[in-house]
């Protein structure tokens, strides 16, 4: 009954229509503004929800699919769905959008509707960018996403770099427009028909650096991650929760969606230096994360070493390594999101963020220091709680495939454990020695509606991921056999081979057979 719905436009037009109500709201009246900006994001996780539990784990197809055409003369369609793999980005997109609403309630002062405005088409942005379907379509929602970005953060470095990548994966784009056509004679954006085309593998490398570069930037990978720290400490609360629990997501979500299933031939190629990168990601991000003296900092490079987890489970392609890669990208979101959060929560209080002006502050603020430690457990990877199964998982794809790799990539968690819990216990415990400290008031309930949910989330996560990882199991292996079987039949003659894990049964018979 749901597949039939358009589920999916409801979910990127909704916010759309709510950002027009909020502009045309008197500018004295914030808290209607307010309400009416929460209300749709609410009414968004509603709508989203049937995806989720309607969403047929076996079936290996893009589900609640819509197309209809968008630019005619282009062949360009409006042509959107979602599988195993972009299903829970979505969920994650439309969880965290309340309570990002709900979290900025008191620290907008100044430009409230267009605060509010741009966080709504944001949410747009971001639900378009993992169900489009076509090129174009992609493209689009990828750009439109750094104009409300931009407004909330308000970094150039931030919106320079993803430009330059973006220019690169478009000049790709037209390519692989023009190539298909002049493969086929039809002239199509669409990726569903445009992944049957066997790229010969001297524009494989090309063509994957061009769309890389453009994730990578986003993920950031190291050495691409220059911008984010400056992001982050620039950002309010919300955006740094939105910037780290979904945004960054976009690069890695990338990779897998594009770059895995078109270019397999390079995908091989560049596995050995992506891995590479991705654990002195995980490394450098945690050594820096070590000495950082601001928290907001601390939690940024956090971002960096952790998407190196998420950028090596992608490349070990294993079915492990990519459903590690794939919860460690959810796992992120909240407890990385829970950790912005709660920054926010307490420089409200104290208006500084330097660890050095803490201490004691679990004497004074218990409620607080509840929700602040499960947060950063869950950052370390503690069983029990949603890292551990993301990050278990990455190693033991990575350990399958490279034990030197898996080894290295271990030292993060060590290394996470360190800089996470020394600064728990410089901020939370010693003496309460100062007057200001002694002052702060504890959550209030605004504060406590908002870490409650992430915090279950967290908790379900690790203690029953099955949920979570079934949804993208079918999708998951479907793509490691096509990567496969698809590299070994490419050579310099063009041609269309429908090898593709969506509407193709014979390439995983004939990988059995092998």
């Amino acid at each position: 009954m749901f597949d039939s719905l358009p589920i999916l436009s409801l979910l990127i037009f909704t916010p759309l229509a709510g950002a027009l109500i909020v502009s045309l709201i008197p500018k004295q009246n914030t808290g209607l503004m307010r309400g009416v900006t929460l209300g749709v994001t609410l009414l968004v996780f509603v709508i989203s929800l049937p995806l989720f539990f309607n969403f047929d784990n076996a079936r290996i197809a893009f589900q609640f699919e819509e197309q209809l055409e968008w630019i005619p003369a282009m062949r360009a369609t409006y042509h959107v769905g979602v599988d195993g793999i972009s299903l829970l980005m979505v969920m994650l997109t439309t969880f965290l959008s309340p309570l990002v609403i709900l979290s900025s309630w008191n620290e907008i002062k100044t430009g409230v509707k267009g605060y509010l405005a741009s966080m709504l088409m944001l949410e747009s942005g971001m639900v378009g960018v993992f169900v489009a379907l076509d090129l174009l379509l992609f493209y689009v929602f990828w750009e439109v996403m750094l104009i409300p970005m931009y407004f909330i953060i308000g970094v150039w470095g931030f919106f320079i770099y993803t430009m330059i990548g973006s220019l690169l994966m478009l000049v790709a784009i037209l390519f692989i427009y023009f190539y298909y056509g002049k493969v086929t004679g039809t002239l199509t954006f669409d990726f569903v028909q445009i992944r049957e085309l066997l790229f010969p593998e001297h524009y494989q490398f090309w063509l994957f650096l061009a769309f890389g570069l453009s994730f990578a930037i986003k993920v950031p990978m190291f050495p691409f991650h220059t911008w984010l720290p400056d992001a982050h400490v620039e950002a309010p609360t919300a955006g740094s929760v939105i910037l780290a629990g979904v945004l960054l997501k976009m690069g890695t979500y990338g990779f897998l969606r594009f770059c895995l299933p078109l270019f397999p031939n390079a995908t091989l190629l560049f596995t050995p230096l992506i891995s590479v990168l991705a654990i002195i990601g995980i490394i450098y991000g945690a050594w820096v994360a070590m000495v950082q003296p601001d928290i907001k900092k601390l939690v940024a490079y956090s971002s960096v070493s952790h998407l190196g987890f998420v950028m090596l489970g992608i490349f070990t392609l294993t079915p492990q390594g990519l459903q590690g890669g794939l919860i460690q990208m959810v796992n992120h979101g909240l407890s990385t999101g829970a950790l912005f959060l709660i920054v926010g929560m307490i420089y409200e209080r104290r208006h500084t963020r330097e660890i050095s002006d803490f201490g004691g502050l679990a004497r004074q603020l218990p409620i607080f220091t509840t929700f602040f430690m499960i947060a950063t457990l869950a950052s370390i990877g503690l069983p029990g709680l949603n890292g551990f199964i993301g990050e278990f998982l990455v190693l033991l794809g990575a350990f399958a495939t490279n034990k030197i790799y898996a080894a290295l990539a271990a030292t993060g968690v060590i290394f996470a454990a360190v800089y996470m819990l020394w600064m728990f216990q410089r901020v939370m415990f010693g003496a309460l020695d100062k007057e200001e400290n002694k002052q702060l008031v504890d959550l209030s309930k605004r504060e406590i509606a908002v870490l409650v949910p992430v915090t279950v989330m967290m908790l379900l996560i690790g203690v029953w991921a099955q949920p979570f990882l079934a949804k993208m199991e079918t999708s998951v292996d479907a793509l490691i056999r096509t990567v496969n079987y698809r590299a070994a039949k490419v050579n310099d003659a063009p041609g269309l081979a429908p090898l593709d894990f969506a509407i193709d049964k014979e390439a995983p018979a004939a990988l059995a057979q092998e």
